[in-house]
C-alpha cells in the first residue's frame, strides 16, 4: 500500500480553530458498513446508535499542560520543551526548539528558576532526555508554568484550558487529548448508561506521533510510536460479559481502539487486566478482534489514523465519506465533527 492511497483534499476552512459551544452539538456522520450508507446527524443522537447490552469504552488519560516556554542558562536564548514521556522519576522525553543548541549537559531555567531541566541525552528529530528539579510536586508546577500543546494546526488561543479535555479525564499522562471523547457530556453520558449500556474506561497516554502524517511512501515501512496503556480488571471482567451476551464493544476513538486491540491480540480474542506499551499499527488487512463499532472525529490526510479507520470500514468506503464529510462542510481534527461506524 503506497500512503498517497489515503490522501484527500481538505479546505484549511474546515480545520476547526475552536471548540463548539456545547460538545454535543457538533455534527456526527453515522457510516453503516453491511449497508454502504452514511446518514447526516448530531452527535447527540449518538445515544440512538447504542442499544441495552452493549459497552461504551473511553480513554480516561488527561492531557498535561505539557508545553514549557524558557531560557537557556547559558545564553538566555528562548527554548521551548514540549513533554513526550515520562521515561523514570524526573527524566523525561522531551521534544526541543531550537533542538541544535540543546547539548548534553545544557540547563534551562523556566519560571525565574521555579523549574530547571538538564540534557541528559540527544536523540533524533529534536528529542532530548531532560532531568527536571523543582521545589514541591511536580504536577502542581507545571500547572502553574505549562501550556495546553494544542496540536501545530490550531491557531486559535483555547480561552479554557478543560475544553480540551474530556469531562471523564482522570489519569495525567497525555500530550495531547484522546479528541473523539470531547464530544460526551456528562448528561449524555448519563442517559447513555440509563439505557442500559456499560460504561468503561482504560487508559492510553497519548503520544504526539499518533497525529503525525505518515513520511514513508511504502505504508509497510513505517514504524509506529510507542504509548503507555492500561485496562483494569473490573474493565476486562465486564467488557468479556458484554461479548458474552452478544452486545457490542462500542470503542469511542483510536487510542481505545488501539488498546482494546492490542489486549486482544495478546490474549486470543479476550480482555484481560493488562498495562505496558504498544505500537500497534492497524492498516487495511488487519482482523479486528475486539471492537464492534466506534466514534471518532475527522483525520489527517495520509496518517495512521485515516489507515486504521480504513481497516475497519474499507479504504474506499472510507476515503468517499470523507468526500461526503468536505462537500456538506464537516469540521475537521481536534475540534471538529466525528463520525459513527458500524
Amino acid at each position: 500500500m503506497n500512503t498517497n492511497d489515503f490522501d484527500f483534499a481538505l479546505p484549511e476552512e474546515l480545520i476547526a480553530q475552536t471548540p463548539l459551544e456545547q460538545r454535543d452539538a457538533s455534527k456526527l456522520l453515522i457510516i453503516d458498513r453491511a449497508k454502504q450508507t452514511m446518514s447526516d446527524s448530531h452527535f447527540d443522537h449518538i445515544i440512538d446508535e447504542l442499544e441495552a447490552g452493549d459497552a461504551l469504552v473511553m480513554n480516561n488519560t488527561r492531557v498535561l499542560p505539557a508545553r514549557l516556554y524558557g531560557q537557556k542558562a547559558e545564553t538566555l536564548g528562548h527554548v521551548e520543551l514540549l513533554l513526550l514521556k515520562n521515561t523514570q522519576a524526573d527524566q523525561w522525553e522531551v521534544l526541543a526548539k531550537p533542538a541544535k543548541r540543546l547539548k548534553v549537559g545544557s540547563q534551562i531555567l523556566f519560571g525565574d528558576g521555579r523549574l530547571k531541566a538538564t540534557v541528559l541525552e540527544e536523540l533524533d528529530h529534536g528529542g532530548r532526555i531532560v532531568d527536571f528539579s523543582y521545589d514541591g510536586i511536580f504536577l502542581e508546577v507545571l500547572e502553574s508554568l505549562g501550556e495546553m500543546p494544542l496540536p501545530p494546526y490550531i491557531h486559535e488561543k483555547l480561552e479554557d484550558k478543560e475544553r480540551y479535555q474530556t469531562v471523564y479525564a482522570k489519569e495525567n499522562g497525555s500530550a495531547a487529548a484522546p479528541t473523539a471523547g470531547l464530544h460526551f457530556t456528562t448528561d449524555l453520558l448519563d442517559r447513555i448508561q440509563a439505557k442500559g449500556v456499560k460504561l468503561v474506561y482504560l487508559t492510553l497516554h497519548v503520544g504526539l506521533g499518533t497525529f503525525r502524517p505518515v513520511s514513508v511512501d511504502n505504508v509497510d515501512e513505517h514504524e509506529m510510536h510507542s504509548e503507555f496503556y492500561s485496562l483494569s480488571e473490573e474493565a476486562a471482567q465486564t467488557l468479556n460479559a458484554v461479548k458474552r451476551s452478544g452486545g457490542r464493544i462500542v470503542a469511542v476513538g483510536t487510542t481505545s481502539i488501539r488498546t482494546l486491540e492490542t489486549i486482544g491480540h495478546k490474549f486470543n480474542g479476550k480482555l484481560e487486566a493488562d498495562s505496558g506499551w504498544t505500537n500497534i499499527f492497524i492498516k487495511p488487512g488487519y482482523q479486528f478482534k475486539i471492537v464492534d463499532a466506534f466514534s471518532t472525529n475527522f483525520h489527517l490526510p495520509k496518517s495512521t489514523l485515516v489507515m486504521l479507520v480504513a481497516a475497519f470500514a474499507g479504504r474506499e468506503f472510507v476515503l468517499e465519506a470523507y468526500k461526503h464529510a468536505v462537500q456538506e462542510k464537516y469540521r475537521f481534527f481536534s475540534f471538529g465533527d466525528a463520525m459513527f461506524i458500524k
